[in-house]
């Protein structure tokens, strides 16, 4: 057992010397708007993810141990694989995450008719990414995604709030008897991300990244688009930081030496369907009136050494329901481990 904990702390550590050139990456995110001090629409966010080293024929790692030989064999003949130019990256991403969603005063028991649902989602989801480069100082990034989970009782949102809130000493939340009811979700969802670094290659430097996507579910459907900028030190070639939003997630990489930057992000979104404010989509349910545009104003830094990296951002959202008082704030801090 001695020997067991050794060798995990010493695949943990950021300067392992055994890290691969073609790493593996684990990301833990976690969204909340207790941070500037507030608890209630969109309140808490958590989601766990791992991402494969390069899948692509010719990429410079030896995976063996880690991906079978037979699978890599399989992968490396599907289409998308095989068919595409020789400098494509490929990767597979899997994620596990809970979303929580409440009205603004929870210390009521009764059903507030004129405020948003309470509701939790949590799921599994399955990512295939795809980039490329012309060498230019442009890359691109493909992503889609596939989540299955659970709206409602069975998601246990109810149970973790309870229990964090419990522990902190906060309100008890005492209306999860109106929550949404149990409904299997299911969300497919792509996105494709641009990237010019044209001085990627000097220590300090800006970049601009831009993005548009779709998702069609019984959870939601929308079509978003946006930009991001970052201006700071020695800025990797990848594509920044994420909310937990389906289809966002990044290409790490690793970084020589130590890397900073601030970054200001926007997402807007033309919403066809959100169950967190429509109701459920086969049983009555309370629902909410839910405005059609609704946009993400993001500002952040992250920090980044060697195989480490670690951002904090604030998120500014517009109103999602006619009648929600004001725009909703939350806070996002996420932390990334390329081994």
């Amino acid at each position: 057992m001695r020997r067991k904990l050794i060798l995990f702390i010493l695949l943990l550590l950021p300067f392992n010397l055994f890290a691969a050139e073609n790493p593996w990456t684990h990301n833990l995110y976690f969204e909340n708007d207790l941070f500037f001090g507030t608890d209630s629409d969109y309140t808490n966010g958590v989601k766990y993810s791992f991402i494969s080293p390069d899948l692509a024929p010719d990429a410079p790692v030896n995976v063996t141990g880690k991906i079978p030989r037979t699978a890599l064999n399989f992968i490396h003949n599907l289409p998308l694989i095989k068919n595409a130019p020789a400098e494509t990256g490929h990767k597979l991403e899997f994620g596990l995450g809970q979303n929580m969603y409440t009205p603004r005063d929870i210390s009521r028991y009764d059903l507030i008719e004129d405020d948003r649902p309470y509701a939790g989602y949590s799921y599994l989801s399955t990512s295939y990414h795809r980039k490329s480069e012309d060498g230019d100082g442009w890359s691109q990034m493909d992503t889609l995604e596939v989540q299955l989970g659970i709206v409602g009782p069975s998601s246990l949102a109810e149970q973790s709030q309870k229990f964090v809130h419990r522990v902190r000493a906060l309100q008890r939340p005492n209306g999860w008897d109106h929550q949404l009811e149990d409904e299997p979700a299911l969300l497919l969802a792509f996105e494709r991300k641009w990237l010019y670094h044209p001085t990627y290659r000097q220590k300090f430097c800006t970049d601009l990244i831009g993005h548009a996507g779709l998702a069609i579910g019984n959870v939601m459907t929308y079509l978003n688009a946006g930009g991001e900028v970052r201006f700071g030190w020695n800025i990797p070639r990848s594509f920044s930081v994420s909310q937990i939003r389906p289809a966002g997630s990044n290409w790490l990489t690793t970084t020589r030496g130590f890397s900073s930057y601030l970054f200001a992000a926007v997402n807007g979104r033309a919403v066809l369907l959100d169950i967190f404010l429509d109701g459920n989509n086969f049983r009555d349910s309370h629902s909410v009136d839910k405005e059609p545009l609704v946009a993400d104003l993001m500002t952040g830094i992250t920090v980044r050494y060697q195989r480490v990296s670690f951002s904090f951002a604030y998120t500014h959202r517009t109103r999602e329901f006619k009648r929600q008082p004001e725009h909703h704030g939350f806070g996002s801090m996420t932390l990334s481990y390329v081994f």
